[in-house]
């Protein structure tokens, strides 16, 4: 693996000719998606500035241009009319001013009258490399690219580590307030958010308090990317807690979790229902945003970084790495989540193919499990070994996913193969596989697992248990991987 320096990993990117030979050598990749949102090169990592604005949907994502490694970051921007086919936009924020010198950081975005906002963390550091997180805010310009304000909303707290990032913001209706969650470490080195309040979006910012979350007091080393949503009653507060191992979660201090309950801003606590759930099981889940703008009280659209902060992909070695989950569409049923891809996508389907065995690049895959014991074998050998497999145990009401059969090997210290508790059982699986990645989506969204897979030539086979009632479709690409900085 390649080391970076210091000044490799900041260098402020001043032309497209100097990342464009970088592009033309990757996107020969065999491992290039097809249809999942991926970097123009280099490093793609947390989405941010996720909303719907004048009917166009805008993401943005945590972009390093130099390789697959995080270093200096920019916002790239990518857009879409439906969530489906998107198309690159060129870079969105650069860290371009004193208060972001060393990065633009993530954050979230929300559209009001006119006008599309911006708000990220500036990520400033002195000439001792001392960090300074600062809130910062942008809006869409005329010519489609978000125009900073001159100065930061606000500074960090010094009764926090210098850990205070990703700010969300959202809206209250109640209140007739904006509020802002930020991400936040305490001094003794417990997780937790910060909200701040005002009745303007770009002006009169106060802190208001510490997200008070019975219960969860002790929980993780440091709260990365909160989102909250209120949906059908019920609120909805997403986060990615770190520095932490949980149950069944091998060895990784990276997750993804999301507690459902009620939201209190006049005493700033949320009370959850029930414990924290996974918001997916897979390997590779990371830093999931909530999009602005969908105005359906039912109904939430989620996108992810398909990744994980400390881990190493096989496509480091060619100089990028990273994709975006596909955007999903969230409900809430008896207390859960349920997630199922966002509407529209058998518009990408070709042709129904033979289940004979075989597996194209990009593909969906439907299964009806035929009840008991179950077992899926996705990309063997032509002799039916190895691949990654998908294993279904009726006694225990739980599915194991394994990927160590995999010629190309990763991240073996983490993590390779993790269980799925089914409260309901088995009933189905729909499987969207592109060719870098594979999402499972359990019993109509019950459950969800996202993981990198990487297959060599002659891992595109399966296996799949008797009487299995199985559809394939190969897909379209809806992605164009065009160069545009």
């Amino acid at each position: 693996m390649r080391e970076w320096t210091r000044d490799e990993r900041y260098r402020v990117l001043q032309s497209a000719d100097e990342v464009r030979d970088l592009f033309e050598r990757i996107r020969k990749s065999p491992y290039r998606q097809t249809y999942h949102i991926q970097p123009v090169t280099g490093l793609s990592s947390d989405p941010n500035g996720f909303a719907c604005y004048n009917g166009v949907w805008h993401l943005f994502y945590q972009w390093c241009p130099w390789g697959a490694v995080h270093g200096l970051k920019y916002w790239y921007h990518v857009s879409s009319p439906d969530l489906i086919s998107w198309k690159n936009e060129g870079v969105g924020l650069a860290p371009d001013c004193i208060y972001d010198n060393k990065g633009t950081h993530s954050g979230s975005a929300i559209a009001e009258g006119d006008d599309l906002y911006f708000f990220y963390t500036g990520n400033h550091r002195d000439e001792n490399w001392v960090r300074t997180p600062y809130t910062c805010a942008a809006v869409l310009g005329k010519d489609g690219k978000p125009v900073k304000l001159e100065k930061p909303l606000f500074g960090p707290r010094d009764d926090y580590s210098e850990h205070q990032r990703d700010p969300k913001v959202v809206w209250n209706e109640e209140k007739k307030k904006y509020y802002i969650f930020i991400g936040a470490q305490t001094l003794d080195k417990r997780g937790t958010v910060l909200i701040y309040e005002s009745e303007e979006l770009l002006k009169g910012w106060k802190f208001s308090g510490q997200l008070n979350v019975p219960g969860f007091e002790q929980f993780g080393g440091m709260w990365e990317c909160p989102c909250i949503q209120r949906i059908s009653g019920k609120d909805v507060l997403i986060f990615s807690p770190q520095y932490t191992r949980l149950p069944g979660r091998g060895e990784s201090t990276n997750h993804n979790v999301y507690l459902v309950g009620q939201m209190d801003y006049d005493t700033l606590t949320f009370t959850p229902d029930s414990d924290y759930r996974y918001l997916d099981y897979g390997f590779d889940f990371y830093a999931a945003q909530l999009a602005a703008n969908v105005n359906d009280p039912d109904k939430a659209i989620i996108v992810s970084w398909i990744g994980l902060p400390d881990n190493h992909y096989p496509t480091e070695e060619e100089d990028w790495e990273g994709s975006m989950i596909l955007p999903r569409e969230l409900r809430l049923r008896d207390g859960k989540l349920i997630q199922t891809p966002i509407s529209g996508i058998e518009t990408l389907r070709e042709a129904e193919i033979s289940p004979e065995g075989t597996l194209p690049d990009a593909c969906e895959v439907q299964a009806v499990c035929p009840g008991g014991d179950f077992d899926l074998n996705l990309f063997t050998k032509e002799d039916g070994t190895g691949g990654f497999t998908i294993h279904y145990n009726e006694a225990e009401k739980k599915m194991t996913v394994n990927r160590k059969g995999m010629n190309k090997r990763f991240n073996t210290n983490v993590f390779e193969e993790l269980d799925v508790p089914l409260e309901n059982g088995l009933k189905s699986l729909r499987i969207f596989i592109d060719r870098s990645s594979v999402e499972l989506f359990i019993n109509d969204g019950e459950e969800t697992f996202t993981s990198h897979i990487y297959p060599e030539e002659n891992e595109h086979h399966y296996t799949v248990s008797t009487g299995t009632e199985m559809h394939i479709w190969p897909l379209k690409a809806s992605v164009k991987d065009d160069f545009v900085i």
